[in-house]
């Protein structure tokens, strides 16, 4: 670190939208600065040391494509692989992976310490520099200041944060961690709206304590699934998650506690999130149920810490522990540390544009927890894409903007900054309208380009991806003109009690068939064997990914011409068309939605809440004037 304080970008936090966004900007060119309050806890995993999942392993693929860095750590760290819901289609194919909590910050940290052109600085952010609308940098609480035209603030949980194990109220960002106490205060000078919110984690379990013949074992996949395009293998062992369940005389204890819950006694008043309650909020919500699910999930290979999936509580640390004791697998249980809630300031995301940039202030972008997101994921999603956005306006030149056809993370910006949230925004694959073509397997198809456009992609990586948009193509060509014959595979067919054929058909034709696909068709079809060795040690990777366009094909084309509709109106600009309070013929809630957000389409107009399709109808006809 030099002591010339004045770069190109100054990134404020160091988790997991931090690390994307300081690691795209640094290889895109453009000097940048790393701010964090501890260097021992970048890309610090909070709470489940877990990556992806149900949407959000789709979006670490994303991440991937574009050239970001967690899809690659995850593979590096990874102590537990699972390809999720295999058993249905695979818009709904999810991979999630249990980390190695240490190696998983380490490796991250190794990573940014080797990137050209990115400097790291320990120390708090206190007050943000802005001069005539613009920002100019940021001072530390050591009253040093650092001048950058663009600063992304990446803070997560830590301004003003406030932790929760029951009547015991803490400041900090994490347990044991000092929260930040005027930094949310001099964005908000700026004209930037806060709110509160809230979220949690559970207890962590010594697992020398635990019976574990009283649990379920669960073991991960044996496949060559990675996150990562560019991984070949995961290299750590692999360990089993855990699965129990609580019972009546564990909600029978916490029930006895409620009264002395932060979440149901008034000293929290944030929302937390709806799709990861606490257990406390479960026995609320579900009074009649008798059990909840538990997962106790390994922290890493060299330490006995678990995780306690499921048991998210702020309950006093008593409580937490006489709960437990009533599972037979935790009766002499031994804890490290209990679980707690915290709440913490976020920024109201409708007012950013999809580049993630602040409208308010020029140059403040914002991402990760601090626009009302939750998960590892979703932050390092946005991270990048601020990370990307803050070098394309250094360089004058358009943002970037993914639809909501091209990827989850152009879902979840332009949810956030159209809708807003009211709670702690969770990906799940029902918020995609488009959830065929964003599938977990073809992520590079549809971003790796973007990455090479932007320089994020190196050239053994873009030679592999050639390589394999290639291969593709000519095994898709080799399967549209392929002709089955009938008499060679009909006894095939009835053994895997499929319709015989009546008569000859073309190999992509016969792969529409859920029975049937390569590998059982070239055990007797040498022609077919004979091509799939041709595609090299990647063959499993572009054969999954073909044989999924193939039997897929009506509904991909099918979502792929309501895209194509929805495009016609997202390239209608009204940003700056209108003055909305002046239009009698929309109704009053939507002039005032519309004049908040000041939505740049048409399309954008329609998603937010309250603007019916009768107000877009109008401002459609005023357009045609």
């Amino acid at each position: 670190m030099n002591t010339d304080f004045h770069f190109d970008v100054l990134v404020i936090g160091a988790g997991h939208a931090g690390c994307e966004a300081a690691h795209a900007a640094a290889r895109m060119g453009a000097r940048t600065c790393l701010i964090t309050m501890d260097m021992e806890k970048i890309a610090q995993m909070s709470c489940n040391p877990a990556i992806g999942g149900i949407a959000k392993g789709q979006i670490v693929r994303e991440i991937d494509a574009l050239g970001g860095m967690t899809g690659i750590v995850t593979d590096q760290t990874a102590i537990q692989f699972r390809m999720l819901n295999l058993s249905k289609g695979p818009a709904m194919w999810s991979p999630r992976a249990q980390c190695d909590r240490m190696k998983f910050s380490a490796t991250w940290r190794h990573i940014l310490e080797e990137t050209p052109k990115l400097s790291i600085w320990q120390d708090q952010a206190e007050e943000l520099l802005v001069e005539g609308g613009k920002v100019t940098g940021v001072r530390t609480i050591w009253n040093t200041e650092f001048h950058a035209p663009i600063v992304i603030v990446t803070a997560g949980t830590f301004l003003n944060g406030l932790l929760h194990v029951g009547h015991n109220h803490i400041p900090g960002g994490r347990i044991s961690e000092p929260a930040s106490f005027k930094f949310s205060e001099s964005i908000a000078r700026n004209g930037i709206q806060v709110g509160r919110l809230k979220t949690g984690t559970p207890v962590r379990i010594d697992g020398r304590s635990v019976d574990f013949s009283q649990l379920e074992e669960q073991k991960g996949d044996v496949s060559r699934h990675c996150f990562s395009y560019a991984s070949t293998h995961r290299p750590l062992p692999q360990l089993s998650c855990w699965i129990g369940s609580t019972n009546a005389a564990v909600h029978a204890v916490l029930q006895g506690g409620m009264k002395d819950s932060p979440l149901y006694n008034g000293e929290i008043q944030s929302v937390g999130p709806r799709y990861c309650p606490s257990i406390e909020t479960k026995l609320h919500t579900f009074p009649d149920r008798d059990q909840h699910p538990l997962f106790l999930e390994p922290e890493g290979i060299g330490t006995q810490e678990y995780y306690l999936n499921g048991f998210s509580s702020s309950m006093p640390l008593d409580i937490q522990i006489e709960g437990l004791k009533q599972i037979p697998a935790f009766r002499n249980i031994v804890i490290y540390r209990p679980g707690y809630a915290i709440e913490y300031d976020y920024f109201d995301p409708t007012q950013l544009n999809h580049s993630l940039e602040s409208k308010v202030v020029s140059g403040l972008f914002l991402a990760g927890q601090v626009n009302g997101t939750t998960g590892y994921e979703e932050a390092a999603g946005q991270g990048i894409v601020a990370g990307i956005n803050a070098v394309l306006k250094l360089r004058g030149e358009e943002s970037f903007v993914m639809k909501r056809d091209e990827s989850y993370i152009g879902v979840l910006i332009d949810d956030l900054v159209t809708k807003g949230v009211d709670e702690p925004y969770r990906m799940f694959t029902s918020r995609a309208e488009y959830r065929i073509l964003l599938r977990q397997d073809n992520a590079d198809m549809r971003l790796t380009p973007y990455g090479i456009q932007f320089g994020l992609i190196d050239e053994e990586r873009k030679e592999k991806f050639i390589q394999k948009k290639e291969k593709m193509a000519a095994l898709r060509a080799f399967s549209q003109q392929y002709t089955v014959v009938a008499d060679e595979v009909n006894s095939l067919v009835v053994a895997l009690s499929t319709t015989p054929l009546q008569r000859n058909m073309k190999l992509a034709a016969l792969l529409a068939r859920p029975e049937l696909n390569y590998m059982n068709l070239s055990q007797v079809l040498p022609e077919i064997r004979a091509f799939l060795d041709t595609l090299g040690h990647d063959c499993e990777e572009i054969v999954e990914a073909t044989e999924i366009e193939l039997k897929y094909a009506g509904y991909i084309d099918r979502e792929l011409q309501l895209a194509e509709k929805m495009r016609r109106l997202e390239s209608i600009k009204i940003r700056g068309h209108f003055n909305y309070n002046e239009i009698d013929q929309l109704s009053m809630e939507a002039r005032q939605k519309l004049t908040k957000i000041q939505p740049e389409t048409l399309a954008e107009a329609g998603r937010i809440p309250g603007v019916s399709p009768s107000d877009i109808n109008v401002l459609l006809v005023l357009m045609h004037r």
